[in-house]
């Protein structure tokens, strides 16, 4: 399957010197990627990337930007997201999956398998903005609508907060 936004860069065009690249999705990838995401919109998504290879595989560093528009989990309604992420990978020949839970450090990079003879980073961009956005987003009006739906906030549902609720009621009923 190719990715709806790819931008491969061949290995063999990258060194040890840094290289500079900037990549941004058009209407039609956009379109794409917005149905894969599950978005009602992706207006813009471009990254800038700094690439160098090293010894244990080609490192990309920079920054993913895109401007989306969320469905609210609650009403439906379009909730507009902005993405500033900077980005820190590493690309290496033949890596497999650890099985075992690891510690990483601050400055330990993501590591992503190199398939073929190139990397692709349109398909990092696009997977650095799936991974930033709110799982969850919210519109302005959404609280309102699950009180009325009888949704209990999270104060409300601990169980301090059902006691207050208690209390409510029975200040109510007097």
């Amino acid at each position: 399957m190719t990715p709806e936004f790819s931008r491969p860069i061949r290995l063999d065009t990258i060194g040890e010197q840094p290289r500079r690249i900037a990549i941004e999705a058009d209407a039609t990838e956009r379109a794409a990627l917005a149905e894969r995401f599950g978005l009602i919109a992706i207006d813009r998504l471009a990254a800038t990337f700094t690439l160098q290879r090293e010894a244990d595989g080609i490192v990309a560093k920079g920054k993913v930007s895109a401007a989306v528009s969320q469905a609210c989990v609650v009403t439906g309604e379009p909730v507009p997201a902005m993405v500033d992420e900077p980005v820190a990978l590493r690309f290496v020949q033949g890596v497999e999956p650890d099985e075992d839970e690891i510690e990483l450090s601050d400055d330990a990079l993501d590591t992503i398998a190199i398939t073929g003879g190139a990397i692709d980073l349109g398909e990092a961009a696009a997977e650095t903005v799936a991974l930033a956005l709110d799982p969850f987003p919210r519109a302005p009006g959404a609280e309102a609508v699950l009180r009325a739906a009888g949704v209990l906030s999270e104060e409300q549902a601990r169980p301090l907060g059902a006691l207050a609720g208690l209390k409510e009621k029975l200040a109510r009923g007097r």
